[in-house]
């Protein structure tokens, strides 16, 4: 699908905040109501918007420890690759999984408590899905930049 002018600013509006009036991103992009929801529908018809979610502080929720945790398997073979996908699906902790190259398989990003809240984890969950053959864990000190807006 190709994006005209108005449709990536209003793609932008609504990754700056979705909650707002089919009026008021009217208003912004100087279009009807209708003009705007036709847009918007269309966005969401052809996957370009696919879900609307609640971003939550983790602060607030006592998740505000973060790790990204590199994951490499003992051996390739496509089993075991789909079996601990699988697995890491199950894990409320993880947050993301990318599937990478180099020198790790999988980087997880991970949201506990604290230090000993991970260190369960991975003793009772993560360490315990079968082909796992090594794991390396860095702690973020900060959270410098984070955005779930995708640049258009």
């Amino acid at each position: 699908m190709t994006l005209d002018a108005l449709d990536i600013k209003l793609v932008r509006l609504l990754q700056e905040d979705a909650k707002k009036t089919t009026k008021q991103y009217a208003d912004a992009l100087g279009l009807s109501n209708t003009a705007v929801y036709e847009r918007i529908k269309r966005l969401e018809r052809n996957g370009v918007i696919s879900k609307y979610v609640a971003l939550v502080d983790k602060k607030k929720v006592n998740r505000q420890f973060s790790v990204l945790c590199h994951v490499a398997l003992d051996q390739h073979i496509k089993d075991n690759v789909l079996h601990f996908e699988r697995e890491i699906q199950k894990l409320e902790e993880v947050v993301e999984c990318f599937h990478t190259s180099g020198g790790h398989d999988y980087i997880l990003k991970i949201h506990v408590e604290n230090m000993e809240a991970y260190r369960e984890f991975m003793v009772n969950k993560l360490t315990a899905i079968p082909h796992i053959g090594s794991t390396q864990s860095a702690f973020v000190i900060s959270e410098v930049k984070h955005t779930t807006a995708v640049h258009i």
